[in-house]
């Protein structure tokens, strides 16, 4: 008969024969892999500047402020001070005689196409549209921005253009990924990202997509087919995101990757912007609808040439409205357009700045907004000089999520500063001086500050030097 004393051990032999027993410690899973949203970082480093003091200027600070005879001075790529004609300049400080002139920040351009639909205009270098279906969200405007399209000299030497948003283009519903570039010469566009700037998605509703895939085998045909591709495309990247929610919160297998999806789980994290293409009041309404159930935020309604019929709604949603002056009536959705549309906005109370969407109209951006107070006032809706280059600088520089480092002249914020020789919303006024942070990047009477791309210094001929 065996004791107890007996059993109980050889219980524990058997115990500890046996394969994963109790003694044995529990695996640990790895870590989850967590989606890298920016796997090709900005690269971008200031051009060297000098300690400059610009003094005896009129100075428009991008968020409404004037300052008569006033100084603004930067170094190390940054404001240092603002302020009157008493404001002391630094010792060793290169000074800059404003008189008769004006300093302002520079300009952002919230809508551009610059790079991905360069100059010459050829077929070629036509990269801005993947229209190969109207769900396209896994393409990046960055990977066909060219950064020798000449367009990105002119933009800065006639138009004051510090930072500029490229978009893909609008044949698509999900037209993929933005990206924010300084306006500055580069080697390759990541030479240019704005640094830390968001991503930002560009969907389109209305006519360009039911025009680009309206056949009678592909949807969408019509505007409810638009919005029905697109709410199907957020329930699919909804249920993308829980995948990953899921697997970073608790581990294990790894979701199979979907690049396309990757972007849409960035706007529904809120890592990612939405800039919708969009004219129509009634289809900017429905796609706040449309937000709103699926979970993101509109970020900014651009072109949206009806806007001023929904301020209200916009400035409730806090949705920002980028317009042209007086483009209208080039379509059926751009017909019911006003002159007055970014003045009303503006006295609404809603978040409205203009925008360009053309290679000429970016040089010319403080005049449009100088055509704009015009109808403003005939319509005697009087709006102030100072007030208005919000609308050129710091209400963009909101919607593409930098404002707290540009879009204005701020202590501490990014010296993007442009000095006009005459009153910028003159129709003779050009860019005198050009720097972004803080480097002089542009000066008019100085020939070597006139950047050149590689590709407009042409070909050697037959009889040059190879």
């Amino acid at each position: 008969m065996v004791s107890n004393k007996g059993l109980i051990a050889a219980l524990a032999a058997v115990v500890l024969l046996l394969p994963g027993c109790a003694t044995e410690q529990p695996k640990k899973l790895a870590p989850p892999v967590r989606v890298n949203l920016d796997p090709y970082p900005s690269t971008y480093h200031a051009y060297p500047g000098a300690l400059t003091a610009i003094r005896n200027a009129t100075v428009f600070d991008g968020e409404g402020g004037r300052i008569d005879r006033g100084t603004v001075i930067f170094g190390d790529g940054k404001v240092i001070a603002i302020g009157g004609a008493d404001t002391p300049v630094p010792q060793g400080a290169y000074e800059v005689d404003g008189t008769g002139k004006y300093v302002t920040p520079g300009i952002i351009d919230v809508h551009s196409h610059l790079g991905d639909y360069p100059s010459p205009g050829v077929p070629a270098l036509s990269d801005g549209n993947e229209a190969t279906s109207p769900v396209r969200p896994e393409v990046w405007a960055e990977h066909s921005v060219w950064p020798q399209d000449p367009g990105f000299s002119r933009a800065l030497m006639n138009g004051g253009v510090t930072t500029l948003q490229i978009l893909p283009g609008s044949a698509n519903l999900f037209g993929g990924r933005s990206v924010t570039l300084k306006n500055v010469p580069a080697r390759t566009v990541q030479g240019m990202k704005f640094p830390g700037a968001p991503y930002g998605l560009k969907m389109a509703c209305g006519e360009n997509p039911k025009r680009v895939y309206g056949s009678k085998s592909q949807m969408p045909q019509t505007r409810m087919g638009n919005i029905a591709v697109t709410r199907a495309t957020w329930i699919k990247a909804q249920a993308y995101k829980r995948k990953w929610d899921k697997y970073n919160k608790n581990g294990g297998e790894m979701p199979e990757r979907d690049l396309a999806m990757d972007t849409l789980m960035g706007v529904l994290s809120g890592q990612i912007l939405v800039h919708n293409h969009c004219y129509r009041a009634d289809e900017m309404a429905i796609m706040l609808d449309l937000a709103k159930e699926m979970g993101y935020h509109i970020t900014a309604f651009h072109h949206a040439v009806e806007a001023y019929k929904i301020a209200d709604l916009l400035k409730a949603n806090n949705t920002c409205a980028a317009v042209w002056a007086d483009w209208w009536g080039f379509k059926m959705e751009a017909y019911d357009g006003i002159k007055e549309n970014l003045a009303l906005l503006d006295r609404a109370g809603a978040c409205a700045m203009i925008h360009s969407d053309d290679p000429n109209g970016i040089q010319r951006l403080n005049q449009e907004v100088a055509k704009v107070l015009g109808y403003a006032r005939h319509a005697a809706i009087n709006i102030s000089e100072e007030h208005a280059w919000r609308w050129l600088s710091y209400n963009p520089a909101r919607a593409l999520g930098i404002s707290d480092k540009t879009g204005s002249l701020r202590v501490g914020k990014m010296a993007d500063v442009v000095l006009w020789n005459a009153d910028p919303f003159s129709t003779y006024a050009r860019p005198e001086r050009v720097w972004i942070d803080g480097a002089l990047l542009y000066y008019s009477a100085n020939p070597r500050l006139r950047p050149v791309t590689d590709f407009e210094l042409g070909q050697p001929g037959e009889g040059d030097v190879k």
